[in-house]
């Protein structure tokens, strides 16, 4: 059996070091902020770059084009092994596309490679979890195959419930209309969002204030998960970890989760995000 490299875009928003550790290949997503190119992982920590955006600077994303994800990807096949790719969630970003195509020339350059890129239909730590999961198949020896396929069969397993605390970037990134904004921020109204079937964001419900709106995602999260064994549930969080800590507090008690994994939404997704959101990520029965 050939060996293969698991790898992801930096969208899965876990710590550079895990992944290092886990020896996960990275294929990142570039922002632009006041002028400079950073990329994803590498470019200002998350005080800096939300302080930047609490003081009104605007962040522009970039995908991956196929041409750097060849030259990420090209050197494991020169080395005789396979790829599992975990995608960015179509529906959010033209990255996965882009992974797609790199996939497919790269396996007329090497026919003797097994390449399979699967579009995961999640963001930001629901990318880390099904990682999570894939890497604990890897390491009970189940094969690329049986892996990609558990994937498959399971993704839409992976639920994200999330609440921001400023509706003005979700207007920015087409969410919700400016009147909505404007009336919505003065009234503290916080949106629930999930991520659908679909892999796209929808905002499902509104709760008025923020400890309301924390509460709500936990107890749908302990509802969709029920039947479940969430040993482990991750939750992300905008530059607040007082929030985050709240929810894992929460996640422990309604899901029975014995471990939480916390981390700071990372630069791209908190582009579109803004300061101050709240995500909770679990296995369920239905997003």
């Amino acid at each position: 059996m050939r060996e293969f490299v698991i790898s992801v875009n930096s969208t899965v928003d876990l710590p550079k070091e895990w992944l290092e550790e886990r020896d996960v290949q990275v294929i990142p997503l570039k922002y632009t902020i006041d002028g400079e190119t950073y990329t994803d992982m590498q470019g200002l920590t998350g005080k800096e770059f939300f302080a930047k955006l609490r003081e009104g600077h605007m962040s522009v994303t970039s995908q991956v084009n196929p041409e750097e994800a060849k030259e990420i990807l090209e050197p494991f096949l020169k080395e005789g092994k396979d790829i599992l790719h975990l995608g960015f969630s179509s529906s959010l970003s033209g990255t996965f596309n882009s992974m797609r195509i790199a996939g497919e020339e790269l396996a007329e350059e090497y026919p003797e490679a097994k390449i399979i890129i699967i579009d995961t239909l999640c963001a930001c730590l629901g990318e880390g979890l099904l990682l999570y999961k894939v890497l604990e198949l890897k390491e009970e020896g189940k094969n690329i195959d049986e892996i990609s396929r558990w994937v498959e069969e399971n993704k839409l397993h992976i639920c994200h419930n999330v609440t921001v605390d400023d509706l003005n970037h979700l207007h920015r990134g087409g969410r919700v209309s400016k009147a909505t904004a404007i009336v919505g921020t003065m009234v503290q109204i916080k949106p629930i969002i999930h991520v659908d079937n679909e892999g796209k964001l929808q905002v499902i419900a509104k709760e008025r204030g923020r400890k309301k709106s924390l509460n709500k995602i936990v107890d749908m999260a302990a509802a969709q998960s029920k039947g479940w064994e969430n040993e482990i549930v991750m939750i992300t969080h905008g530059d607040c970890i007082e929030d985050a800590e709240y929810v894992a507090g929460l996640a422990k008690e309604k899901l029975g989760a014995k471990e939480v994994l916390i981390n700071n939404i990372g630069t791209v997704i908190g582009s579109h995000t803004g300061p101050g959101v709240v995500a909770i990520f679990f296995m369920g029965n239905e997003r």
